[in-house]
């Protein structure tokens, strides 16, 4: 409850008239006091929660479930600089570390980065051919045949009695 000067003239000039002037600052005195008792029975209040609170052991509690669910003891932050770095890893590339080591590593990692390109363009080349064959297979469906086979009709009645 905020309560601005605009308001406070209001309550002054009403309690002018209603209280007289010759009682007015007996009743502001009361007023004060009255105030402070109940800023301190808040105060005393908040205190005997937080106590118990202590007791409880309800900040232990909440300090524990914090850092149990941290993103560092979780792991996550181990997690997400993994996944940063498999996002940026290019396999048609040597890795810096295999270019440190020495000129045959590098030699084999270009190898394998090689070898990973032409793997790719390969499978990318039999799914290719893979989806062309069943498009021109859906094609072929869905396309009448030239010459249907005549459906012979068999309109001899069947005897119920015979199976």
């Amino acid at each position: 409850m905020d309560i601005g000067w605009s308001e406070l003239l209001v309550i002054g000039v009403v309690a002018l008239i209603v209280v007289g002037p010759k009682d007015l600052p007996g009743m502001f005195r009361a007023l004060g006091k009255f105030t402070a008792k109940i800023r301190r029975m808040g105060r005393e209040f908040s205190r005997a929660m937080e106590a118990a609170a202590d007791e409880a052991g309800v900040k232990e509690t909440a300090s524990d479930l914090r850092n149990m669910t941290s993103k560092k003891n979780l792991g996550l932050d181990r997690l997400n600089e993994a996944a940063d770095k498999f996002d940026k890893w290019d396999p048609t590339k040597p890795s810096e570390k295999a270019k440190k080591i020495g000129p045959e590593t590098a030699k084999l990692a270009e190898d394998r980065a090689a070898s990973a390109k032409k793997y790719s363009e390969y499978t990318a080349k039999l799914k290719n051919e893979k989806n062309a064959a069943a498009a021109a297979e859906a094609e072929a469906k869905s396309q009448p045949e030239a010459n249907p086979e005549p459906q012979v009709q068999d309109d001899t009645p069947k005897s119920e009695g015979s199976a």
